[in-house]
């Protein structure tokens, strides 16, 4: 059976770094950074970006960039990579470099690491919470426009998987589909005949009636949508193998190891990006400016 499960090439998150980046300097920028001004230009410092709570870092090439674009003859100094988890009061990165560049890099550099950081941390507690089950976390569609290679890159730091990136990349039958199509199988099929285009072809079913249906059809990977802890048990056991079983729909924090211990393969949880809390950093200068 098909149990693929989407990864980011390394290729996609460079060219997406320099883009997202781009975009985000543009508008915090402009045609100049009026308040930076106000620094002598040569005065160097030493910046460190401080996690305030406990969290799993994402967000390193954003920042990487950003400085490589805003602030080029400075140097970082990783503490933590992506991935790891901060403590609170941790030093990140330390950071030497113009006093002017810094503070005009400074915003960008936490934004991302906050919103990235946040999915990341969010998505491990997630994978905490089922570990030792057979389920595999996964994201959705459901980010942020124009962020979604780096929040779905934030989701793998936090040890969740991939789902498809986008509508080009895999199928997915809903219910409009569905209805649209003029039933589940008619669509099963349609979409079979252009699976050599997609990574995969899932099917999404909210009764076990139309669980059947999609067995029948010979569906090799199913999605169970918003059905209760009961339903699923006996969806797994009315699959017995056949098919990759994925649930989806009101998982919650709390209530996701119920759903792991069902016997699913994959659940997949919106809230992941969608419902988050921005992760706490400053940066803060720690010595005194130098003239260059």
């Amino acid at each position: 059976m098909n149990t693929t499960i989407y990864t980011i090439d390394s290729m996609d998150i460079d060219q997406q770094v320099r883009l997202d980046v781009r975009r985000a300097l543009d508008e915090d920028i402009g045609p100049g950074d009026l308040t930076a001004a106000l620094v002598p230009l040569k005065v160097r410092v030493t910046g460190t970006i401080i996690c305030r709570e406990s969290a799993v870092i994402c967000g390193r090439p954003w920042v990487d960039e950003v400085l490589g674009r805003v602030a080029p003859s400075a140097r970082a100094d990783w503490q933590l990579d992506d991935g790891q988890r901060s403590t609170p009061g941790q030093v990140v990165v330390r950071i030497e470099g113009l006093a002017r560049e810094l503070l005009t890099a400074e915003r960008t550099c936490l934004n991302f690491l906050q919103t990235l950081s946040a999915v990341a941390t969010k998505t491990a507690r997630y994978v905490e919470a089922v570990n030792g089950t057979r389920a595999a976390i996964l994201d959705t569609r459901k980010t942020i426009p124009g962020l979604r290679v780096a929040e779905k890159y934030a989701v793998r730091c936090g040890g969740g998987h991939n789902h498809r990136m986008g509508l080009y990349d895999a199928i997915l039958i809903k219910e409009n589909h569905i209805a649209a199509a003029g039933g589940l199988s008619a669509a099963l099929r349609a979409a079979k005949a252009l699976a050599g285009k997609a990574s995969f072809v899932q099917v999404e079913v909210e009764t076990l009636r139309q669980l059947h249906e999609a067995l029948e059809a010979g569906a090799d990977m199913v999605l169970l949508d918003n059905m209760s802890l009961e339903t699923i048990r006996e969806a797994v056991r009315m699959v017995d193998g056949r098919c990759s079983l994925e649930v989806s729909g009101g998982v919650t924090l709390e209530s996701v190891a119920s759903y792991a211990l069902t016997g699913v393969d994959r659940i997949s949880v919106g809230a992941l990006i969608k419902d988050i809390d921005a992760v706490d950093f400053s940066m803060r200068f720690t010595d005194h400016p130098i003239e260059a």
